[in-house]
């Protein structure tokens, strides 16, 4: 018996076999959910497809996330899919690149407007038109970085649109939670990993790699960690647990300044 035997997730977000969804996708069909997944765009097509193919899935169906009109015509194609759905994943994130480098400063109007709309309202949109496809007691889960908290060199307008994220979080877990479906919202705040949107980062490779010498745990962590934890928030296990930031960094983000060894 899965912790997910007999619920349906429909999933936002995978780009490809190093994105945290397919990790978070990987574990929750492993613990029994039947599985839908939407992908961003042609470009993307190529790459899900063949993933969902591999662990049994026929539900692969794109969506923009920046039009209601395409939201809601998945959400449609959902509802004659699966009758309802009991998780919803967003994993989507998007800035221009050069907004993630310099100066904060130097964020134009339109790229933190995109940003903000992606990043962030997709969640409102795609919560909004999957309300009526809701089951009871179903969850909501988004991903976030310690960026939202903490100023990260280069993170820049993705930091404040993750922060933006973590509030939205808060008010949805209000707003449905008090809802006659008592749906439940959170979201998982994951360290460094490289993915496709991670690579778009100015000097993340510097970060990924001095991540191991200051976590608590002295290891990067993977997509499979992020899945697990996922897995837990879809499940019954969470059923109390709303409007929260689950930390899946190593314990990184307790550290107040590194340590020095020493022991030398």
């Amino acid at each position: 018996m899965g912790l997910l035997d007999g619920k349906t997730a429909l999933i936002f977000g995978v780009a490809n076999d190093h994105s945290i969804a397919w990790g978070i996708t990987q574990a929750l069909h492993r613990e029994g959910a039947t599985i839908g997944l939407s992908y961003a765009g042609e470009v993307l097509e190529r790459r899900v497809k063949p993933l969902a193919a591999s662990i049994g899935v026929d539900f692969v169906e794109p969506c923009d996330v920046s039009s209601d009109e395409e939201i809601r015509v998945l959400m449609e194609k959902a509802r004659q899919a699966f009758g309802g759905i009991d998780i919803l994943v967003h994993s989507i994130a998007f800035a221009n690149r050069d907004e993630l480098s310099g100066g904060f400063h130097e964020t134009s109007r339109e790229g933190f407007h995109l940003a903000m709309d992606i990043s962030v309202y997709s969640l409102i949109a795609v919560a909004h038109a999957a309300l009526p496809i809701m089951r009871d007691n179903s969850s909501i889960l988004t991903l976030t970085y310690l960026g939202s908290v903490r100023a990260f060199p280069n993170y820049n307008v993705m930091g404040v649109a993750k922060a933006a994220l973590e509030a939205s979080v808060r008010y949805l877990a209000l707003d449905l939670g008090a809802s006659e479906k008592h749906i439940r919202v959170n979201a998982i705040s994951a360290g460094p990993i490289r993915t496709l949107s991670a690579a778009g980062v100015s000097g993340f490779k510097g970060l990924h790699s001095r991540f191991r010498e200051i976590a608590p745990l002295r290891r990067n962590i993977g997509i499979e960690e992020v899945g697990n934890a996922a897995a837990y928030l879809g499940s019954d296990l969470s059923a109390g647990v709303t409007g929260e930031v689950h930390y899946v960094d190593a314990g990184y983000n307790i550290v107040g300044l590194p340590i020095a060894d020493d022991s030398s």
